[in-house]
């Protein structure tokens, strides 16, 4: 045992705080690992101390961390089930002696197993969204592992009125074990007085009207689909090539797929594509209308650092999405995976700025009233105050 670890161990053991771990697949780059950053920064260091366990790695996203007493473990779980972890997670969970394990999406789901035989007080499980395998909600195999883990966990949380109802519904988790909580985002982080230029891009927004995205480049975000809205929307008002715009930032599979359909469609140098940004707060405030494409998803923390950014916001139908974009007050809602749609509802506000000033004025005024970081600290902390003072309860009777 190397010394900094017995000086960790010995000081955790002093700390009088409860420990809250935050278990995930993996501590990278997402909304997901976006929202347990934001909570720990800004949850008041004094109610609880907080690890971060992913079962796969943890990477340099956890410089966004501000605080120096965050613990993060990588397990290293190769693909695939992994039984095989669980007398680690059980040794684990026995040493820290968490007071909360909280799990977040399915591929973290089977910790809950070990936490329970490791008498871990209160076990939450947190659903923050859907994968481009169960697009609906109704693959049947993924609705038999969350029942088959349903009695190991404590309590639900569900990002979602969609994936509350999952829970309640085909899951058949009761709904006193099931709460519905909305992300928070950082309002002074995230606003701008006036359009700036984004540093390092081709695209000059005084003259130039830019549509940007934000978020992985994976299946389930369907860049295609917008890059496909893109060159529709210059194939319906040629006179845009002047000034329109495409900003797909982040990385992943579809990248390279993105930047081949527009070069067979003549438009790369009305694109950029310049991978993974850590200054997301700066990139919005270079945009015009954000744009979220998205087969699937729970609570976007990109729509809502776009609201709070003062930009119109046109998403696709899905998840949540519809429970932060107001249709017509601030953004506009389209089915998933079609382009013309996304190109109409562009080429509306493109042609309409008045329209697209107003829907950010109201977006982000929503932003404030009902989205709020402080608010969504609350509602955690409030939950595992809670929850604790239930097992404590329980174990006196």
């Amino acid at each position: 045992m190397s010394a900094d670890l017995s000086v960790a161990r010995a000081r955790d053991a002093a700390d009088p705080r409860p420990l809250v771990l935050h278990v995930m697949y993996r501590f990278d780059t997402g909304g997901l690992e976006n929202g347990v950053v934001n909570l720990i920064n800004h949850m008041p260091a004094d109610r609880y101390r907080h690890a971060i366990v992913a079962l796969t790695e943890v990477t340099d996203f956890r410089q966004r961390l501000q605080r120096d007493d965050v613990r993060c473990i990588a397990l290293n779980k190769p693909p695939g089930q992994g039984f095989w972890l669980y007398p680690k997670l059980y040794r684990l969970f026995r040493e820290l002696r968490p007071a909360i394990v909280h799990s977040r999406n399915l591929s973290a789901l089977e910790v809950q197993l070990p936490a329970w035989a490791a008498r871990v007080p209160v076990r939450i499980h947190g659903e923050h969204g859907r994968d481009v395998g169960d697009l609906d909600g109704r693959n049947r195999v993924y609705q038999r592992v969350r029942r088959f883990y349903k009695p190991f966990v404590s309590h639900y949380i569900a990002l979602s009125r969609d994936l509350g109802d999952y829970l309640t519904g085909p899951v058949g988790v009761p709904p006193a074990r099931v709460s519905q909580f909305v992300n928070g985002v950082d309002t002074q982080r995230f606003q701008r007085s006036r359009v700036e230029p984004i540093p390092g891009c081709p695209f000059d927004p005084a003259t130039h009207w830019l549509i940007g995205t934000v978020g992985r480049m994976a299946p389930v975000k369907d860049q295609l689909m917008l890059t496909r809205a893109f060159i529709a929307l210059i194939g319906q008002a040629p006179e845009l090539r002047a000034t329109a715009r495409l900003v797909l930032i982040g990385d992943g599979p579809l990248r390279a797929q993105c930047q081949a359909l527009l070069d067979d469609a003549g438009l790369a140098d009305l694109a950029w594509l310049p991978g993974e940004r850590t200054d997301v707060p700066v990139v919005m405030r270079g945009l015009h209308v954000f744009a979220l494409p998205s087969l699937a998803e729970g609570i976007s923390n990109t729509i809502l650092e776009a609201m709070a950014s003062g930009l119109p916001v046109v998403a696709t139908e899905v998840g949540g999405n519809a429970d932060l974009v107001t249709r017509g007050v601030s953004g506009l809602l389209v089915p998933a995976a079609d382009p013309a749609a996304m190109a109409a509802a562009l080429l509306r506000l493109a042609r309409d700025p008045a329209l697209a000033a107003a829907m950010g004025e109201a977006g982000r005024a929503r932003v404030e009233q009902d989205f709020s970081m402080r608010a969504m600290v609350a509602r955690y902390q409030g939950l595992y105050d809670t929850l604790r003072g239930h097992n404590a309860a329980s174990h006196k009777n």
